[in-house]
């Protein structure tokens, strides 16, 4: 049995943090960039994200031809370069069509990072520990996202309380605009990525031999596969998915504000950290599920809840609407690994192929917030949110007619007991 570098895994836990504090602030920040850059439509609030996604969906399949020509030392490195210069260039100008490049360079970035990530994982930690540690990332994911918009409150409670400050805060504030507090969390992202970049450097990985479900095959591959008519009904489900849950979490801020009045800093940004800490719950509770029950069951149920949770948020009063949203972001958490496995076991070669192809589908994260803007511009943002009950739908639909080769591997209640007994 080859060595094990846990010492490895315990900094990719590192790197899945730092990507996802960076990743998924922009909801709580969407009241802010409306007011400050004084956005006449809630579609250009939308354009955020979508820069974000759409260059994620661009460079799925581009990083993972890379990873087979370069280092991952390189790779690595880079994909850590590409959000620090994104980050600087806005925190330097922090204009809104700055802003906008700056998401695109740092979505260019995450998709690099991602697509390396995985299998350093599977060579450091071991493939017989590759699940184990693929779901303590996902946890780690999700803690980072649930951390970050308390860091964005307080960050913004201190820059205008009038105090003296000092220490870091007193640097942020000497470089941050007194009429833009929020973008010194772009400095501290600039700050985080130095010292992420020079660890890299320092670092010395294992060698990443890829296994054929993870090697991006010939363009052969992806004719063949672009032939199959379930190829392209998977992509739209990782698109509904992506649009889905950044359809929600990137509004709920604007949407308690709009319909019930409350501060986006001490309660719009809290509530979004946990739609996104309820989403590691919501997939230890998964974990458990798909032992005992069929993938697509799992997925019919999921949606159910998911619908559920969202009328809820949406047509409850303030208190409901704040413990509803996040019950969204647990109900979906199933739903992304869901679509992947099952896509990738209903094919019976080329899975790094199709892998690179679905992942091109997270582009679904521009589409939502953008779709849900417009809408609400149209018809008000209560309304516009209804369009995610259409993805949701679509998803569920995978479990009805997904005919997958494998599926995945049950058992009984008192078996896993007695299991966890012995």
């Amino acid at each position: 049995m080859k060595q094990r570098n846990y010492a490895i895994v315990a900094l990719i836990m590192g790197f899945w943090f730092v990507i996802s504090f960076i990743t998924n602030i922009i909801g709580p920040l969407i009241p802010d960039i409306i007011d400050n850059f004084r956005l006449a439509h809630l579609a250009l609030a939308g354009f955020i994200p979508m820069s974000f996604f759409l260059a994620y969906g661009i460079m799925s399949i581009p990083a993972g031809l890379m990873i087979e020509r370069f280092s991952q030392k390189t790779v690595l490195a880079a994909g850590f370069a590409l959000p620090l210069a994104g980050s600087l260039l806005f925190a330097l100008v922090p204009t809104f069509p700055v802003l906008l490049a700056s998401s695109f360079t740092i979505g260019l970035g995450m998709a690099m990072l991602q697509t390396t990530i995985n299998p350093l994982t599977r060579v450091a930690g071991g493939e017989e520990n590759f699940a184990f540690f693929s779901v303590m990332g996902q946890l780690v994911f999700g803690a980072a996202s649930f951390v970050s918009p308390f860091v964005y409150s307080g960050l913004v409670e201190r820059l205008t309380s009038g105090r003296r400050l000092t220490g870091l805060a007193g640097v942020l504030e000497t470089l941050t605009p007194a009429d833009l507090p929020w973008v010194s969390l772009y400095w501290l992202f600039a700050a985080i990525l130095v010292a992420t970049v020079a660890v890299v450097l320092c670092v010395r990985f294992p060698r990443i031999e890829l296994q054929d479900d993870e090697r991006s095959g010939g363009w052969h591959s992806y004719r063949e596969l672009l032939r199959n008519r379930y190829v392209y009904l998977f992509f739209l489900g990782m698109l509904a998915y992506t649009a889905t849950e950044q359809g929600v979490a990137n509004w709920i801020s604007e949407f308690l504000r709009t319909y019930h009045g409350l501060d986006p800093q001490t309660v719009g940004a809290p509530v979004v950290g946990r739609f996104w800490g309820y989403m590691s719950i919501g997939c230890l509770a998964g974990l458990f599920a798909l032992k005992i029950w069929d993938s697509k069951e799992v997925l019919k149920v999921s949606g159910l809840l998911a619908v559920a949770s969202l009328l809820a948020a949406l047509y409850g009063n303030a208190a409901v609407a704040v413990a509803a949203f996040p019950a969204v972001g647990c109900s979906i958490s199933v739903m992304f690994s869901i679509i992947m496995s099952t896509a990738l076991n209903s094919v019976d070669r080329y899975h790094g192929s199709f892998a690179g192809i679905l992942c091109t589908g997270i582009a679904g994260g521009a589409v939502g917030p953008l779709v849900v803007g417009w809408l609400g511009d149209l018809c008000g943002l209560r309304t516009a949110l209804l369009f995610v009950c259409l993805t949701i739908g679509y998803i569920v639909s995978i479990a009805f007619w997904a005919r997958p080769l494998v599926t995945n591997r049950r058992t009984t209640l008192s078996e896993l007991f007695k299991k966890s007994r012995s």
